[in-house]
């Protein structure tokens, strides 16, 4: 699953956009030699520079149709129907997470599909349970965002794109917060403004992440860190909860070119189960993630995502089985350079058993929580609580975004520096044995102020506002 979240058990040119030129059609089926099967998405790296007329043929060569093609990172969406479109443009180009979902499928069941979600009823907003839940929200006094918004809740100004599920547009909570002008469906790799296309069909991930950081202060309900900012849904994952490299691309593209200042990414890209595998495909994937972090961070945007729920080492020059040390998987988007990633603690402030960690990956940890205290923010329909490493990271959103609205002229690096800097450090635990076997369930390896487990420390929404306010004990 690419969501990052653990529910509580129990409960055709037609639009020329900044990021290039979208055609709708088929893939090539009537070229001589080429193949006839099911049609496919693939994302397609080419050399840097390459001009999109030249991208362009080359992809109908090889008999497929591009579907938008992103000349500021050189990557294209293409479909085609020929089996061996792949090998045609090149293997060390292309890739099809549908392709890899398809092979898997015939692999382990070829007969029966992966069922659809149900799709989520509208939101009557008279029917939205409206109790104060403040007092639920330990994870906000955890990171001081009640005194923070004492000071200040954040700017219209700033914009947060939400790359998720879809935000539900009727939620009371939300409907203030939310930007239609720059939400945009993702799914088909080229952005879609319509509001089907962004908005939720079967998951209430989204909804949830984004009440995290933006839900109103309103006394009725949950309160997000910076409510007084906007957020932008930016559909990524699909209907049966898969986050394809794509939608991604297209995700942080469209964020860019809508001058968002920061995007959430509680997710990590699909087909694969775990984030540990490697391999040709997995090189194109992170070239095209990589160039897209890049471009947007140019742009002026910073990348927050989740360390994924698959409790591995991140490090990436770990050595196997030596004290300390990760495994050298790799989380995209959470993994790359410029993206600010961030795990997990559960009310208790150690790093959450699902939480994936690595000193020098992870940047700052915040709440994300442990079965029996979740996080509540918003849904469809309500409130509920979840989780995850993607409810930790909305946090830390939020915290930036209220650092954005006080330093509006501040860009990528020097937000990420300040995060840093404000962070409340937290030491490794002396004993991380969470099963009581005698076995340390993970290594924590760094010192108080930079380690694998929390990064530089608890992200701070008061030191975003007042950072001359010290650090007052959020359990007080």
């Amino acid at each position: 699953m690419s969501l990052l979240a653990r529910p509580l058990r129990a409960a055709v040119c037609t639009v020329l956009v900044l990021s290039g030129c979208v055609t709708a059609g088929p893939a090539v089926a009537g070229e001589a030699g080429c193949g006839h099967g099911r049609s496919l998405r693939y994302v397609v790296t080419f050399d840097r520079g390459t001009a999109e007329a030249t991208a362009r043929a080359r992809v109908e060569r090889a008999c497929g149709a591009t579907t938008v093609y992103y000349p500021q990172i050189a990557v294209a969406v293409v479909t085609s129907g020929d089996p061996g479109f792949g090998e045609r443009i090149g293997l060390d180009r292309a890739f099809s997470a549908q392709a890899e979902r398809l092979a898997a499928q015939r692999a382990t069941d070829p007969v029966r599909p992966r069922p659809a979600r149900a799709t989520l009823p509208p939101t009557d907003p008279a029917k939205v349970p409206d109790a104060d839940l403040t007092a639920k929200q330990w994870d906000m006094r955890m990171i001081n965002a009640g005194r923070a918004r004492g000071v200040s809740d954040g700017s219209r100004d700033v914009v947060v794109g939400v790359l998720d599920s879809g935000i539900d547009p009727r939620h009371p909570d939300l409907t203030d917060a939310l930007d239609r002008d720059d939400s945009a469906g993702c799914l088909t790799g080229a952005p879609d403004r319509s509001p089907s296309a962004w908005a939720p069909t079967t998951s209430v991930h989204g909804t949830h992440v984004a009440g995290i950081i933006a839900a109103a202060d309103d006394g009725h309900g949950v309160t997000g860190v910076a409510p007084g900012v906007r957020v932008a849904s930016v559909k990524v994952i699909d209907d049966r909860g898969y986050a394809d490299p794509e939608a991604a691309v297209c995700g942080l593209m469209w964020a860019a070119s809508r001058h968002m200042r920061l995007t959430n990414s509680s997710f990590f890209v699909n087909p694969w189960s775990l984030s540990c595998i490697r391999g040709n495909d997995r090189g194109v994937v992170h070239e095209a993630l990589a160039r897209a972090v890049e471009y947007s961070t140019s742009a002026g945007t910073l990348n927050v995502a989740a360390a994924t729920n698959e409790a591995v080492g991140l490090t990436p020059s770990a050595r196997s089985g030596s004290p300390g040390a990760g495994t050298g998987c790799e989380a995209l988007p959470a993994a790359l350079r410029d993206v600010v990633a961030v795990s997990a603690v559960g009310s208790d402030r150690v790093k959450a058993g699902y939480s994936s960690y690595g000193l020098g990956v992870i940047d700052v940890t915040a709440p994300g929580g442990e079965a029996g205290e979740c996080v509540f923010s918003t849904v469809p329909g309500g409130y509920a609580p979840l989780c995850g490493t993607s409810m930790a990271a909305p946090h830390v959103t939020g915290v930036l975004a209220l650092l954005t609205s006080s330093s509006p002229e501040a860009g990528p690096r020097q937000l990420r520096r300040t995060l840093d800097a404000q962070a409340m450090p937290m030491p490794c635990p002396a004993d991380y044995d969470l099963t009581g076997d005698g076995t340390q369930d993970a290594y924590c390896a760094g010192y108080e102020g930079f380690n694998g487990f929390y990064g530089h420390g608890m992200a701070d929404a008061l030191a975003a506002v007042a950072p001359a306010a010290g650090r007052p004990d959020p359990a007080r």
